[in-house]
């Protein structure tokens, strides 16, 4: 006989089956949902690099981190940024089987570590020289090339880094004083000055240059080498000023303040203002921050010089002026030409090799041709100054070949004919001379921003070179995703 279902039973059953559906449904719902929302793939960045053995002795990883650190050491020491010398290491290592590489730069110092299980090994060098001494350092990159393209066995690295470091300079010293002194005459002529000026520019120059050779001799330290540099640049102007008055000679001939304008943007053509943006748009904000506040530093050296003597000339009475300087401006093809020069020079005192000197020597006249023409329409010294570096930095990363001619070569040189030599004379003029706090102030605004348009604008070339020139290797785009921000 059937047994009749209980209701009450039955009904309890559907609800439960109803229950168990309706989570069922909720459930299917929010994994869709999750799906729609959460991320399936791994990060964009890769947060942690996995340990790679590169199965080499102990003994040869710690020949190879000796020879990462001192070729590290030199290319800081010569001039490269930090970006470009830290891929060329990861490079380097890599070249030998040592891939687990880590390198750490900073302002006075340059470690690397090889991470492995049991015996990690590290070692950190300080960086105590910095100069330009641009042909030992393509000589460095070509090595890393030659490394890289196993043309370089180890065991002939560590002699072909002993014979770089130890070779001679392409010029001898009187050579370098020399170019120094033709730049600062074509200096002059790009600030409107005659062959009088120019003259006398140069041989200020050539003392002043003399001067900072035996006061480094001597181990004074740079910031007082650039004050008595500026010192006498200013020293020679209040003399040429005392000989105008005495002898009656024409001032608009030899403009005193075109003689210490020129010997400024020598002064300044050493500094690292283009490094310090570059280190800082590729990720290295306190190796970026450090060298700023070298420049900053150093530049008052030259704020102090000037105005040292500019304040002793006016006890004296023999208070310089400026006079109408910054409308004095030569010819667009006397620019060309001077900018030319100057760019040129500045790679011959930089030990530059020979042969690349003509090719600086084009890119500085498009520098100064390319400046001549956007200040003519009216964008103002900073906007010609910005447009004319962009120039330089794509010109700089499009033919700057490492072996050869590296890009920062053809960019620190390119940038020279438009330093704001003659603005930071006249902001001190104003501020000491005249007590104008507010056209001193306006003044040293315009300098402040033609040097940052000038690395701003060289910093924006050479990134958008890139796509240009040949493709980049993984260390090189490792170094460069530092610049893109931190969002994964």
């Amino acid at each position: 006989m059937a047994q009749t279902p209980d209701p009450e039973t039955t009904g309890t059953l559907t609800g439960e089956v109803r229950a168990a559906g309706h989570v069922r449904r909720e459930s299917i719902l929010r994994e869709r949902a999750r799906r729609v929302v959460a991320g399936s793939g791994p990060p964009t960045l890769a947060l942690s690099t996995p340990r790679r053995h590169s199965g080499l002795a102990a003994e040869t990883e710690r020949s190879v981190l000796d020879l990462v650190l001192r070729t590290g050491e030199a290319m800081i020491a010569t001039g490269a940024p930090v970006a470009d010398v830290t891929a060329a290491l990861l490079r380097l290592a890599a070249a030998y089987g040592v891939m687990n590489c880590h390198v750490d730069i900073t302002f006075i110092s340059i470690s690397a570590s090889i991470d492995r299980d049991d015996d990690p090994i590290t070692k950190m060098r300080v960086i105590n020289v910095r100069t330009s001494d641009y042909s030992r350092l393509a000589d460095l990159f070509l090595m890393v090339d030659d490394a890289a393209a196993g043309r370089l066995p180890l065991d002939q690295a560590h002699p072909r880094l002993d014979s770089v470091l130890a070779s001679p300079h392409p010029y001898k010293r009187w050579v370098v004083t020399l170019a120094l002194a033709v730049m600062a005459a074509a200096i002059s002529g790009l600030l409107g000055g005659g062959w009088q000026v120019a003259l006398i520019a140069a041989g200020t120059t050539g003392i002043i240059d003399r001067t900072l050779r035996v006061l480094r001799r001597w181990g004074l330290p740079y910031l007082f080498q650039q004050a008595a540099g500026a010192s006498i640049a200013t020293l020679v102007a209040i003399a040429i000023l005392w000989g105008q008055d005495f002898f009656q000679w024409d001032r608009d001939v030899v403009p005193p303040s075109l003689v210490v304008a020129s010997g400024i943007v020598v002064l300044l053509a050493g500094m690292q203002l283009v490094g310090a943006a570059e280190d800082a748009i590729s990720g290295y904000p306190l190796t970026a921050a450090a060298k700023s506040f070298e420049v900053a530093l150093y530049t008052i050296g030259l704020v102090v010089g000037i105005g040292f003597v500019l304040d002793i000339g006016s006890r004296l009475g023999i208070p310089l002026y400026i006079g109408d300087v910054f409308g004095n401006a030569p010819s667009g093809y006397v620019q060309v030409a001077c900018g030319a020069v100057i760019a040129g020079a500045w790679a011959v005192a930089s030990y530059t090799q020979a042969r690349n000197v003509g090719l600086i020597m084009l890119v500085g006249a498009v520098a100064a041709g390319l400046f001549y023409l956007v200040d003519t329409l009216w964008l103002g010294p900073a906007g010609a100054a910005f447009f004319a570096a962009l120039a330089v930095g794509l010109l700089a990363g499009v033919i700057g070949d490492r072996g050869r001619l590296p890009s920062l070569v053809v960019s620190v040189c390119g940038v020279t004919p438009m330093l704001p030599g003659l603005s930071i004379y006249a902001a001190m003029f104003e501020f000491i001379e005249s007590g104008d706090v507010i056209g001193g102030g306006q003044l040293g605004i315009r300098a402040l921003s033609i040097g940052l348009a000038l690395a701003a604008g060289v910093t924006l070339g050479e990134f958008g070179a890139y796509p240009l020139r040949s493709e980049m290797d993984r260390w090189e785009r490792r170094v460069r995703r530092r610049a893109r921000g931190a969002r994964i």
